[in-house]
């Protein structure tokens, strides 16, 4: 492994470790086993270098959570089953990942202030609000690109607001039960 490759591992870790804001220079360089100058060579800036490790972070991440949301077991389930399950495995992915999802919120903080990651984030945001949809509209009728972009735009904003009660608060955060229950109580309230 090279130089360039070694410093995007140690900021990875450096960004499991610290997160975004605490890690400097110093900590990526010791955690890559090389020289402080080694950065500025390689990525042009620290700053630079933590973007690259943050996006490849969250590519990898969302890998993996594309590979178990999309188990094959869900196709028989009705729609608040299948939601309920759904949940299941992001909160199973809470639990086991919570420095991922903490930095998910410290990118979106990050992106007030660097145009570069604001632009990344937002080109992402189309494919996941898409992803959303298709892994949660049970709809027999498809829905147009509109419908589609609002849909997924609804269950990105619950995930976000879940993660970050997850973050805060974990004891008393909500369950996928939970969830279901209120999907439930809105669905009726919604029916009259």
């Amino acid at each position: 492994m090279g130089n360039r490759e070694a410093l995007l591992e140690g900021a990875k870790r450096c960004l499991y470790e610290k997160g975004y804001a605490r890690t400097t220079a110093r900590d990526i360089a010791t955690a890559a086993g090389t020289s402080l100058a080694a950065i500025g060579y390689h990525y042009r800036s620290t700053e630079a270098l933590l973007n690259a490790a943050m996006l490849e972070v969250m590519q990898e991440w969302g890998d993996e959570m594309s590979k178990a949301l999309a188990a094959d077991d869900l196709a028989d389930a009705g729609p608040l089953e299948r939601f309920e399950a759904v949940w299941v495995r992001i909160l199973e992915s809470f639990r086991a990942h919570p420095e991922l999802w903490a930095m998910q919120l410290e990118m979106v903080t990050q992106s007030q202030h660097q145009p570069e990651v604001r632009e990344q984030l937002a080109a992402g945001l189309p494919g996941a609000r898409l992803g959303l949809t298709e892994l949660f509209d049970t709809s027999p009728t498809p829905a147009t690109p509109a419908e589609a972009a609002a849909f997924g735009a609804f269950h990105q904003a619950l995930l976000t607001g879940v993660i970050t009660q997850w973050l805060i608060d974990p004891a008393h955060a909500p369950s996928a039960a939970d969830l279901a229950g209120a999907l439930r109580r809105m669905a009726a309230s919604i029916a009259g």
